[in-house]
């Protein structure tokens, strides 16, 4: 498969980056082996604290020598509503009792809290040096852009529309996330409303690559190397791939979670503000379904992701699959139960006979 600029500038062997799931999914075993497989293994650090983000970047250098990368959450602008907390608080408390689970007091953020949390994981990625640094949910500010720049480190975007990609590039990052709206987990939006962000992937590529010089990672729906080759014949320069990795034997994600991707139907997937306040695309469960009606007056995220929290954890340990949060791409029936190792050969595999013909 031919290389580019881009993955010469990141020493990678092939066009795939695992894509940075955050809440558990990305382990040092999953990221180091992708890395070691010639790709690029990705931190989703998003819910990390800073601590735990310099334990796993340390666990990362002792388990690979290859370079891999750190994701963070642009915080965002939100606002506190205790009448919202408290609806919300009464529904979730009604679906804890289901579970004989008796919900603590959660806490919730504050945008102060966000911003210094923010500010440190970002200081420990420019001091541990990683290869990559990936932004969801906004544009760091360019400070933190030239900051990263001066240490050697990548800047990478994620946008949803071509005017996000225009604007990632425009701030001087190095390269773009483009999202389509088959991608499993949270919507990475930030210049337009969620449902003016749902566009495909195929229709996405073609007119950011019109449009900027930068790099482009092409992610949403690929599980194997016709979505490799498909994206690659589009333009873009890698892809990012999610759902894939998440049902293979390294990752991190709670068994229930990855037997109900490998068993799901591309219709069981749909996309929910229930678990978080923030448009997200999992395997639609019994919590998703009856809290529908409630979306448009749940707190925003983060808050809204605070208070699920709890009924989350409880769901998990009780292997409950209606409470918990399944994301999950648009192509569940396209996932494997295999190797990081297995996983990133075929793929390539596949894409070269493709490209080759």
């Amino acid at each position: 498969m031919m290389g580019n600029n881009f993955l010469k500038a990141l020493d990678l062997k092939c066009p795939i980056i695992q894509a940075p799931m955050a809440g558990g999914v990305t382990t040092p075993m999953l990221v180091s082996e992708v890395s070691n497989q010639g790709a690029l293994g990705m931190i989703g650090a998003g819910y990390l604290k800073p601590d735990q983000l310099r334990v796993q970047i340390n666990q990362m250098k002792a388990l690979t020598n290859a370079n891999f990368g750190v994701n963070l959450f642009v915080p965002e602008h939100f606002e506190l509503n205790e009448d919202q907390v408290e609806k919300s608080k009464q529904l979730i408390d009604n679906y804890a009792l289901l579970l004989n689970h008796k919900m603590k007091e959660p806490d919730l953020p504050t945008k102060e809290i966000e911003k210094q949390t923010y500010e440190e994981l970002l200081k420990i990625v420019i001091e541990e040096r990683v290869a990559a640094c990936s932004f969801t949910f906004g544009i760091p500010s360019k400070k933190t852009i030239e900051s990263l720049k001066q240490n050697g480190i990548m800047t990478i975007g994620t946008a949803t529309t071509v005017s996000e990609a225009v604007a990632i590039e425009r701030a001087g990052m190095d390269a773009v996330v483009v999202q389509g709206s088959e991608a499993g987990g949270h919507r990475g939006n930030f210049l337009v409303d969620s449902p003016n962000s749902m566009i495909g992937l195929m229709a996405l590529i073609p007119q950011v690559t019109d449009q900027v010089s930068i790099p482009v990672i092409a992610a949403g729906g690929i599980m194997d190397g016709r979505g490799l080759s498909a994206a690659l014949c589009l333009g873009a320069d890698a892809v990012q791939m999610g759902t894939a990795f998440l049902t293979t034997k390294e990752s991190g994600a709670n068994p229930v979670h990855k037997q109900a991707v490998l068993q799901a139907k591309s219709e069981d997937i749909v996309s929910t503000k229930a678990f978080s306040g923030k448009e997200a695309r999992g395997i639609e469960n019994r919590f998703m379904k009856e809290m529908h009606v409630h979306e448009n007056k749940l707190p925003p995220f983060p808050v809204q992701n605070a208070l699920t929290q709890n009924l989350r954890k409880a769901a998990t340990q009780q292997k409950d699959a209606d409470f918990m949060s399944l994301w999950s791409g648009q192509s569940p029936t396209l996932a494997r139960e295999e190797t990081v190792e297995q996983l990133v050969r075929r793929v390539v595999n596949e894409a070269n006979l493709i490209l080759n013909r």
